[in-house]
């Protein structure tokens, strides 16, 4: 079992995220902040590629082929969640529902969060809308943390461009990977400085970037290789 008061700034497991979850002590974590896979793969219609601009990725990643069910981490979430804590999960349109299923009965509150992009990918064919909405389904107990700071700031809607430039990582590149100013305005509401936050889909360590720069001590668990290799460097860079 992981010495929680041993972590000063924070610790990055390798593995599966449910049995990784089985190191991390009762009532530990005051914020799980994570992105898990969206289930979308069965739904892409493949990559477009293009002469003139980079091709469009419709296909994720092979990660998001298995599908995952929300029912799996109902008992994981809740032993390792202190009384006080907040859960903020990522997820699409064609998930929430089964969230919203798994965890409406588990919390006193079952709310979302829309993350609207600035700039979503293009319409090339101008046949649908753009996909510029992502969903943050949110759970939580009476007496949660919560730093409620203005009415026009605590608004269920976050606007940010994704991640652009030097925030976006190229080796590896990661398809899902969730701008910084996103992850700031969720963990600087829903916990405190020095308390944990726990990323079990961590990918490139995004989450661990923000948790760090706002004073936060950081739990990240990734299962793949080069994905955890990233995280290792962005983190040392980050102390």
């Amino acid at each position: 079992m992981i010495d929680i008061d041993s972590i000063d700034k924070y610790l990055l497991l390798h593995g599966d995220c449910t049995v990784k979850l089985k190191e991390i002590p009762d009532s530990s974590i005051e914020l799980i902040l994570c992105d898990p896979p969206y289930n979308l793969a069965k739904y892409s219609t493949g990559n477009m590629v293009f002469g003139w601009r980079n091709e469009i990725n419709n296909d994720v990643a092979t990660w998001d082929l298995k599908e995952l069910d929300p029912f799996d981490f109902i008992d994981l979430f809740k032993r390792v969640l202190s009384p006080t804590g907040n859960i903020f999960i990522f997820t699409s349109y064609n998930m929430i529902g089964k969230w919203h299923e798994a965890f409406d009965n588990e919390f006193d509150t079952f709310q979302f969060m829309v993350w609207h992009k600035t700039n979503p990918v293009p319409n090339i064919r101008k046949s649908s809308f753009l996909n510029s909405c992502e969903l943050i389904v949110c759970m939580w107990n009476k007496g949660h943390t919560w730093n409620f700071t203005r009415q026009n700031r605590m608004h269920n809607f976050i606007e940010s461009p994704i991640c652009m430039g030097k925030e976006r990582l190229k080796t590896p590149k990661h398809p899902t990977q969730k701008p910084i100013a996103v992850l700031n305005q969720i963990i600087e509401v829903a916990s405190n400085e020095h308390d944990i936050v726990l990323d079990l889909f961590m990918g490139v360590a995004s989450t661990g970037i923000a948790a760090r720069a706002l004073n936060r001590r950081f739990i990240g668990i990734e299962i793949d290789d080069a994905y955890f290799e990233a995280s290792e460097k962005r983190m040392l860079q980050a102390r």
